[in-house]
């Protein structure tokens, strides 16, 4: 009798994985999540290029969700969503990026995904036209998590990501911003406006595919005027990007303080070791303790039942989400803070598949 107990143990135990194996196999809605950067962001921003951000933000939405809609992975959503805004001169990453202290422009990536803890990144990269790609590279081509400077453009070149001349990044608005800092270094004074908008810009996403499973990445061009190699947190695995089977982070602001607090990694512990809620787990982080230590910023926080969260302690922060209705939300100012369904018409675009 005893082998006849044990064969239908194991018997209800085959079954029962087989359930919980087509549990986790059972269709989710889709969500995606972006933020461009928080920071000084106040209703008197330029009219156009208010308008040119949203628009941004938009495509973006509706590219990384195209992908999602058709089934594909999360880390698909990201990195259709990150491209548009690393090609796009409003954003601090690719294209947009801010220079350095010696006028370079020095990149920063990473991307994770949630459902294997799988992850790459790579930093002060000069020449890779989207550094999330090489980032995603890093982790599906190579044994490695991160990569930094001059190797990681020799693995870009062997893994076939685009090279371009630095001269790419080079727009007048990130010149004449760093030109102002440089003086403001010169006659010893504080950075005014530009401290808090060092890290304005820096693109996120998170993502929640139809298998549920979790993916966020980060790209940045890090700290106008920043010396000496500085890496800030975008690149760093569980600082400004984490994911895993409960919760996705993507983080932007003063990285040096969400390097310190670990912030991505600090939300979703919170979220699947303590069970809180996510919008309290993300708001205690950055709302919270980034704060107490001097620093500010934002995030991005999406959870496996599609719950998100975007807490921001500065004026605004570049932001956006689509999910079960189809339709892109768009937001910047801090009045915009609404639960994720509630965003203005005049902010919304119905989903449309790319042909």
């Amino acid at each position: 009798m005893k082998p006849l107990r044990v064969f239908a143990a194991l018997a209800a135990l085959a079954i029962l994985e087989m359930g919980v194996a087509t549990m986790s196999h059972a269709s989710t809605t889709p969500v995606l999540v972006i933020h461009g950067g928080s920071g000084v962001i106040k209703r008197n921003l330029d009219h156009a290029r208010e308008n040119q951000v949203r628009a941004a933000l938009a495509r973006a939405l509706q590219s990384g969700y195209a992908q999602l809609k058709a089934g594909k992975p999360a880390l698909d959503g990201i990195t259709a969503a990150l491209t548009v805004l690393e090609d796009d001169p409003n954003f601090n990453a690719g294209r947009g990026a801010v220079f350095t202290h010696d006028g370079r422009n020095e990149l920063d990536a990473a991307i994770m995904d949630g459902s294997t803890l799988r992850a790459g990144a790579v930093a002060g990269v000069e020449r890779v036209k989207n550094p999330i790609l090489l980032a995603r590279a890093v982790m599906e081509k190579s044994q490695h998590v991160m990569l930094i400077g001059q190797g990681a453009e020799a693995f870009a070149k062997e893994a076939g990501i685009s090279l371009v001349d630095p001269s790419y990044f080079r727009t007048e608005q990130r010149w004449q911003q760093l030109q102002k800092a440089l003086k403001e270094d010169r006659e010893g004074k504080p950075h005014s406006d530009i401290e808090t908008a060092k890290h304005f810009g820096t693109v996120g996403a998170v993502a929640l595919d139809a298998r549920g499973h979790l993916a966020a990445g980060t790209s940045t061009g890090g700290m106008t005027d920043k010396r000496w190699g500085r890496v800030g947190d975008s690149p760093i695995i569980g600082a400004g990007t984490y994911a895993n089977a409960d919760c996705a982070v993507s983080g932007t602001g003063w990285g040096e303080f969400y390097l310190r607090t670990v912030a991505a990694h600090a939300i979703c512990m919170r979220v699947s070791l303590m069970h809180v809620p996510l919008e309290r787990a993300a708001a205690e982080v950055i709302n919270q303790e980034i704060p107490s230590m001097g620093g500010n910023g934002g995030a991005i926080a999406l959870d496996a039942r599609g719950n998100i969260a975007m807490p921001f302690n500065t004026d605004g922060m570049y932001r956006g989400w689509i999910g079960g209705d189809g339709v892109a939300h768009v937001a910047i100012y801090d009045d915009e803070r609404g639960a994720p369904t509630g965003a203005d018409e005049s902010d919304t675009a119905p989903f449309q598949p790319s042909p």
